[in-house]
C-alpha cells in the first residue's frame, strides 16, 4: 500500500525514487505520514534500476521497524 501516491505522483525522477520511498516509509512509521497506516510497524521498500542484458543492474530492499 503506498499512501503517498507512489513514485508516479512523483514523475519517477531518476535517482530520488528510492529517497522518496524512504522519506514515505519514515513518516509512516513515525506517525507523520498525511495517510497514515494505524499501528504500522514494520516497512519495506524496493527499488531497482539500470540495465544489463535483460536484467536490473541494481536492486536494493530496505526494511524499517519502529522501535520504542
Amino acid at each position: 500500500m503506498n499512501t503517498g501516491g507512489g513514485l508516479l505522483s512523483r514523475g519517477h525522477p531518476v535517482g530520488a525514487t528510492g529517497c522518496a520511498q524512504l522519506v514515505e516509509l519514515t513518516n509512516q512509521l513515525r506517525g507523520r505520514a498525511g495517510a497514515q497506516v494505524p499501528g504500522a510497524r514494520l516497512a519495506l521498500a524496493q527499488n531497482s534500476g539500470g540495465v544489463i542484458g535483460d536484467h536490473e543492474a541494481v536492486a536494493v530492499v530496505s526494511i524499517l521497524e519502529r522501535v520504542g
